[in-house]
């Protein structure tokens, strides 16, 4: 669903575009040995072609949504086909992200050269997610960024059991300041959004306090806590997952001398933007909305669609993984599944609050001034999404739409047909959209 469209890089074993929630206790962990040392013989099996064999270490949540055969089909069709097999180990490193044990291999491929492949442990050291990204490096910024003109504060987004690390980025000078809060597309979302080697968060963080806005960014709850989100799951909604944390942060941005109290904003990212209404309607602080590929149809709809495209680009038939993702979304459609079931990693709870919301028409009541933007080369949130957007606002003068023809989901250009890969490489979001996010603030400051 978006990264469910959440890692939108080469997701193996996060069904489509990554897990909101991961995690589940197994009867028997394998044998002890380092999570570093499963990493490789995972990675050895794989070179082997031994694919049975990998799937035998992963969690039971990862196998209850995804077959061995299709795994393997994955596998050859999105990394062998786009990188080559693996030849040979480099180099391992290994941390805790998140409260999860996590290993990167790095690995020589016959037709890219050096990749990680990444693996996510749970505590009995079963796999809770595989997939394939660049090799870290560091954070070059877009040419639009002038560093000279804004500094970074840590700070803190809520309190008690949910309070969230942040960052906050501020102008030079001595304001006050419009403000914006960075609202997460789908999964567990660091503050920078990051997917393969792109930030597009602090793309937009840097880019927009070069222009004179405050922005505040910060860890989502299911990345920081996931397995306290994992312990409530049966009564998890998008309330818990983005709204509540979305307001926090517009009051920590409301208490803050620094920032025009009438001029705070909301950007939302994909699943972000299309719950940006949602929390406009219950923060009347909101002055404005910024929606960035924000979908108006039904998640699970864009699930089945992605999958779709993403099995005719293979050029292979992947009917039975099209009619299982059929299967899973009439179960969200009837809401026909038990409570403590997870469908595309998600519970009941969460599809049925869901299936009760519409952005747009809750755009409406919001009666606010809204910034839609949408990127022509998007396969995930589509012109089909856009144009009800489009249709319903058209006319409103307090509303701009704008497309781009050259850009992906994440708002990076590209060229050709738009894949699923093209997020391995590195990019910045591009400098038309910050500027047009910066030139509508700043028309919305002399209303």
């Amino acid at each position: 669903m978006e990264r469910r469209i959440v890692s939108l890089v080469i997701v193996l074993l996060m069904i489509l575009a990554g897990a909101l929630f991961a995690g589940c206790v197994e009867e028997q962990p394998p044998a002890e040995k380092t999570t570093e040392e499963l990493a490789v013989e995972i990675v050895t099996l794989l070179m082997e072609q031994q694919y049975t064999d990998v799937y035998g270490y992963f969690n039971t949540s990862i196998r209850s949504q995804i077959t061995a055969s299709q795994f393997q089909s994955l596998w050859e069709q999105q990394v062998i086909n786009t990188y080559g097999t693996i030849t040979g180990i480099i180099d391992t490193r290994g941390g805790n992200e998140s409260g999860y044990q996590t290993v990167y291999v790095t690995c020589s491929f016959s037709q890219e050269g050096s990749m990680d492949v990444k693996m996510i442990f749970d505590a009995q050291q079963w796999v809770l997610s595989l997939t394939v990204v660049p090799t870290e490096v560091p954070y070059m910024p877009p040419s639009y960024v002038n560093q000279s003109l804004f500094t970074e504060n840590v700070i803190t987004v809520g309190s008690g059991e949910w309070a969230l690390p942040g960052t906050l980025t501020i102008p030079k000078g001595t304001g006050p300041f419009p403000a914006m809060v960075l609202v997460h597309g789908s999964g567990p979302n660091d503050q920078d959004e990051t997917i393969g080697p792109n930030k597009p968060f602090k793309d937009l963080a840097w880019g927009l306090a070069t222009q004179g806005i405050v922005v505040l960014r910060y860890e989502k709850r299911t990345k920081q806590y996931p397995e306290e989100v994992t312990a409530m799951l049966q009564n998890f909604t998008v309330q818990e997952e983005t709204i509540d944390d979305a307001i926090a942060a517009v009051s920590v941005l409301y208490t803050l001398p620094l920032v025009n109290q009438s001029q705070i904003y909301v950007l939302g990212h994909s699943l972000g933007g299309m719950l940006a209404p949602r929390i406009a309607s219950q923060d009347h602080r909101i002055a404005g909305l910024i929606i960035l590929a924000g979908n108006t149809r039904p998640l699970e709809d864009l699930i089945l669609e992605q999958t779709w495209y993403l099995a005719n680009l293979s050029g292979t038939n992947q009917s039975d993984q099209i009619a299982q993702t059929r299967e899973l979304v009439e179960k969200i459609k009837t809401l026909n599944f038990s409570d403590d079931e997870l469908v595309f990693n998600a519970p009941k709870s969460y599809w049925a609050d869901l299936a009760g919301y519409d952005p747009v028409a809750t755009a409406e009541t919001v009666h606010l001034p809204l910034l839609i933007l949408q990127g022509l080369r998007d396969y995930q949130v589509t012109m089909d999404d856009f144009s009800r957007w489009n249709k319903t606002f058209y006319a409103n003068q307090s509303v701009l739409l704008k497309t781009y023809p050259s850009l992906n989901h994440l708002f990076l250009a590209g060229t050709g047909t738009p894949t699923n890969t093209e997020y391995m490489i590195p990019g910045h979001v591009d400098e038309q959209v910050l500027l047009d996010i910066a030139s509508w603030i700043a028309q919305q400051g002399t209303r």
